[in-house]
C-alpha cells in the first residue's frame, strides 16, 4: 500500500506536459519516463466514453497500450458505439449487459473477460443491481473514446429512473 505522500509525489511526477509525454486522452496519465506504478483505484477518474457512455475512471497510457479501471454506475452505460482499435474489458465488479455486432445481449459478470474487434458495434450498460467496475485495455492506434453508432454524441444510456437528477 501506497503512503499519500508517495501517492501525491506519483501524481505530481505523472503530470508532465511536455510533448513527449503528453496524454493522447485528455486527463490520462502517460506512463515510462520514470513512471511506472499507478496506484489505479486512488487516480484521479476521466469521462472514458464522451457523448455516448457514462463510463469514467483513471487511464494510463503507454506507447502501444491503455489501460483504465472504468465504472459505470448502476443503470447507465454505453449507447451502441464503436472505435477503430480493439478492446479488452475485464469486469472486475457488478453485471454488465452487453451486445457485440449482431450477437444477442448477454449478461456477464464478475471474472467474465469480453473482447470488442475493431470497428464492431457493441454496447455495456450496468445492470439496475449495482455499479460495475471494469479494467480496459486497448491499442493506442485510438484513444480511449469510440463513437456513437447512430452518429450523434447525445449522451449515455440511462434506464427508466436512472436518469441524472
Amino acid at each position: 500500500m501506497l503512503a499519500a505522500s508517495d501517492i501525491r509525489r506519483l501524481g505530481q511526477n505523472m503530470s508532465s506536459d511536455n510533448a513527449t509525454n503528453a496524454p493522447r486522452n485528455k486527463g490520462a496519465v502517460k506512463g515510462g519516463a520514470g513512471r511506472y506504478i499507478f496506484p489505479l483505484t486512488q487516480m484521479d477518474a476521466m469521462d472514458a466514453g464522451t457523448g455516448y457512455s457514462s463510463a469514467e475512471g483513471p487511464v494510463v497510457e503507454g506507447e502501444r497500450i491503455q489501460c483504465g479501471l472504468i465504472t459505470k454506475k448502476r443503470g447507465t452505460g454505453a449507447r451502441p458505439h464503436l472505435h477503430p482499435n480493439e478492446q479488452w474489458n475485464y469486469i472486475v465488479k457488478g453485471t454488465l449487459r452487453v451486445t457485440v455486432g449482431d450477437q444477442p445481449e448477454q449478461l456477464c459478470g464478475p471474472g467474465t473477460l469480453l473482447y470488442f474487434p475493431a470497428n464492431v458495434v457493441h454496447s455495456t450498460v450496468a445492470t439496475q443491481d449495482g455499479d460495475v467496475v471494469f479494467f480496459t485495455v486497448k491499442d493506442m492506434s485510438h484513444g480511449i473514446i469510440g463513437k456513437a453508432a447512430d452518429g450523434t454524441m447525445a449522451g449515455p444510456h440511462y434506464d427508466p429512473g436512472f436518469e441524472p437528477k
